[in-house]
C-alpha cells in the first residue's frame, strides 16, 4: 500500500511540474533552461498606497504605478503587485498566449476601462482578455502578475524559465535577477 501511495504522489508531482513548465517557455521560448522559480523577493516602496495579495482583481489594472524593489524601479498594478511580460507573447497581438494552467499561475492584469498611470512612461492600452475582460498592455505586450508573489514588492516571478520579466516604467523588460545580477547568456 505504501508503494502505491508513493507512486501516486510521484505521478501528481510530475503532472504539476509539467503544467508549470508550460508557463515557463516551451518550443517557441527565448531559450535557456527552466529557472528555480524564485530569484528573490524583497520589499518595495510603491508609488501607490494600496497593497493586496497575489493575483489580480478585475480592477487591479485600472491603476498602474511604479515601485522600487530589489530589481530597481518597476511597474506595479493597483494593488502594488509586480507586473511581468511573458516571452511567448508577441507585441501587437490581440490576445494573450498564457492560458489554462499558465493563466492560473500568471493572472492577467485586467481593467474595467482605460487604465490611469502614475510614473509609467511606456504606452498603456488594453486587448481583449478572457471572459469579456480587458487585459492591460504596456507597449503592446500583455502584462501579468505572479501567483508566487504574496505581497506588494515581491519579484519572485523574475526570470522564471527565462520567459518572465518584470516591466520597467519605460515599458522595457528588466533582464537582471533580484539583487542586480544579469540573466546572462540565456
Amino acid at each position: 500500500m505504501r508503494k502505491k501511495t508513493f507512486a501516486l504522489a510521484l505521478a501528481g508531482a510530475a503532472l504539476t511540474a509539467l503544467a508549470l513548465a508550460g508557463c515557463s517557455g516551451g518550443s517557441g521560448s527565448t531559450g535557456g533552461s527552466g529557472g528555480s522559480g524564485s530569484t528573490g523577493g524583497g520589499s518595495a516602496t510603491a508609488s501607490s498606497s494600496s497593497a493586496g495579495g497575489a493575483g489580480s482583481s478585475s480592477t487591479a489594472g485600472d491603476k498602474l504605478s511604479t515601485a522600487t524593489t530589489s530589481l530597481g524601479k518597476i511597474v506595479v498594478d493597483g494593488t502594488g503587485m509586480t507586473v511581468y511580460y511573458y516571452g511567448q507573447d508577441t507585441k501587437g497581438e490581440t490576445s494573450s498566449t498564457c492560458t489554462g494552467a499558465c493563466a492560473s499561475q500568471w493572472p492577467a492584469v485586467t481593467a474595467s476601462g482605460t487604465p490611469t498611470v502614475t510614473g509609467v512612461t511606456g504606452t498603456v492600452g488594453t486587448i481583449a482578455g478572457s471572459n469579456g475582460t480587458k487585459q492591460v498592455t504596456i507597449d503592446g505586450l500583455p502584462i501579468y502578475t505572479y501567483a508566487g508573489d504574496s505581497k506588494a514588492g515581491d519579484v519572485n516571478g523574475q526570470l522564471i524559465g527565462n520567459a518572465w520579466w518584470a516591466v520597467a516604467p519605460d515599458g522595457s523588460k528588466i533582464t537582471t535577477a533580484a539583487g542586480g545580477s544579469s540573466s546572462g547568456g540565456y
